[in-house]
């Protein structure tokens, strides 16, 4: 085993160990929390030797670079999220090679997942993307945006709604994030109780390499880790 493949396979130990310590203040098995690692900013031997500790999804930011890694690594079992702003022009190329596609900000990117995935004779499961801090930086939907649009989910057959996305504030410390944590969770549970029958938002994707535990103590289902797993590896 390299250097790289040593501390790469120790680090994401000690993550989901993290996982499972989090989840359990909250009562929950880590086994109930996916591990998103976030490969935007390290290369082919980083992701290769994170493959090979066992873990095997990996979230890109942009559309072009999880076209171009999803080529690269081809001959790896790697189920990829798009966890970055798409545009409407670059879902025919993103849709045919995701597991899920987590940003959904806008029903106009909703419209063209499914008129695609329509096409490719496929349901494609995706998160809506909520602004749940408010920042003008960031993309997503509005949060009283999302209960009118949580009704109408059954008007896209080739799309599968699984849940919702968000990001901490930028500023506040772990105190802002706990809250916009819960924020969301709350704003899951209301909007929950109208969607379609099929459609029950069980999937919520929050918490970073900073925020992580956070999260899974208000209920992740999906945390996106980047630096912590690749801590003393120079990238």
């Amino acid at each position: 085993m390299s250097d790289l493949t040593r501390v790469i396979a120790e680090n994401l130990a000690e993550v989901r160990g993290r996982i499972a310590e989090a989840a359990a203040r909250a009562g929950r098995g880590g086994d109930a929390i996916k591990l998103v690692a976030v490969t935007k900013y390290v290369g082919e031997d980083e992701i290769r030797a994170l493959v090979a500790a066992g873990c095997t999804t990996l979230g890109e930011n942009r559309p072009q670079a999880l076209c171009k890694r999803a080529e690269t690594f081809r001959d790896l079992q790697i189920q990829w999220h798009m966890i970055g702003h798409l545009q409407r022009n670059k879902v025919r190329r993103v849709a045919p090679l995701v597991t899920m596609i987590e940003s959904v900000d806008s029903p106009s990117l909703l419209e063209a997942i499914d008129r695609i995935a329509g096409e490719l004779g496929r349901r494609v499961p995706v998160l809506l993307e909520v602004n749940i801090s408010g920042e003008s930086q960031k993309h997503g939907l509005a949060p009283d945006h999302l209960p009118p649009l949580a009704q109408t989910l059954d008007n896209y057959p080739h799309v599968e709604v699984l849940g919702l996305m968000a990001m901490a504030s930028l500023a506040g410390g772990e105190d802002r994030a706990r809250a916009d944590f819960a924020a969301l969770r709350e704003l899951r549970d209301r909007a929950r109780r109208d969607c379609p029958a099929g459609v029950s938002l069980d999937e919520l994707s929050i918490g970073m390499s900073g925020d992580f535990e956070t999260a899974v103590e208000e209920g992740a289902t999906i945390v996106r880790i980047g630096s912590a797993l690749f801590e003393g590896t120079d990238r």
